[in-house]
């Protein structure tokens, strides 16, 4: 479960993210705060993994918010390092190239839908998981933690359509011990060469992991499972 603290110096759109943030299997609302020192003593209270942090707060900005949490965790090693997510109507490229150097994950500029949110959400989900099984990183690994964006807002190669790659999936979602693309397409009603293109295309961009399964002669059958 991941725990997170909304900070906004509006009460309703505080709120509101709440309610999106809540929504979201395995995201947990740990506290709600409206100005930079209200965040940092619910930072302090709520130990959260992750802060949805505005610019524009009544007393210091988001920025500052999030240099003084990196400044606690140094002061207290034994501090669980918070990650951060930017929600604001901050457009300036200073301000987000300061929000980036401040170790920001990304930043959404308001207004935004929930999709978007949640997307980014799910994209924190996976940097996390991610992370937690590594134990040395490949280089291709690094690259997808590093990404400028998450792999869901990645266009899809030409001739793949994006209401069948939300079809499929869907499909690996539900199977979370995996399945291969006969299966896929069974469930899918596709043909197995289309789920096959689908399902690699998710392996490719790190959103589906591959095992064999070997079975008595031939290839080994490919299994895909959901990793977000």
């Amino acid at each position: 479960m991941t725990k997170v603290l909304v900070v906004d110096d509006d009460f309703m759109v505080a709120k509101l993210h709440g309610r999106y943030v809540s929504a979201m299997d395995g995201f947990e609302v740990v506290g709600a705060a409206h100005s930079g020192a209200e965040a940092l003593r619910a930072a302090e209270r709520a130990r959260p993994d992750l802060v949805l942090l505005d610019i524009y707060l009544p007393d210091m900005d988001g920025i500052a918010v999030l240099r003084e949490l990196r400044a606690a965790e140094e002061r207290d090693t034994t501090r669980t390092s918070v990650d951060a997510l930017f929600i604001t109507a901050a457009r300036d490229a200073g301000v987000i190239r300061s929000a980036l150097r401040a170790g920001a994950l990304h930043y959404l500029i308001k207004p935004f839908s929930q999709s978007a949110l949640q997307e980014q959400l799910r994209h924190v989900a996976s940097l996390r998981t991610r992370l937690d099984r590594l134990g040395e990183a490949r280089q291709e690994d690094v690259d997808q933690i590093f990404g400028t964006r998450p792999p869901g807002s990645r266009e899809l190669p030409k001739g793949l359509a994006a209401h069948t790659a939300e079809l499929v999936e869907r499909t690996l979602r539900r199977h979370a011990g995996g399945l291969s693309a006969t299966e896929c397409a069974d469930e899918g009603e596709l043909s197995r060469v289309s789920a096959r293109r689908y399902l690699e295309y998710f392996a490719d961009t790190g959103r589906a992991e591959v095992t064999l399964r070997y079975g008595g002669t031939g290839r080994p059958e490919r299994r895909y499972r959901w990793v977000g």
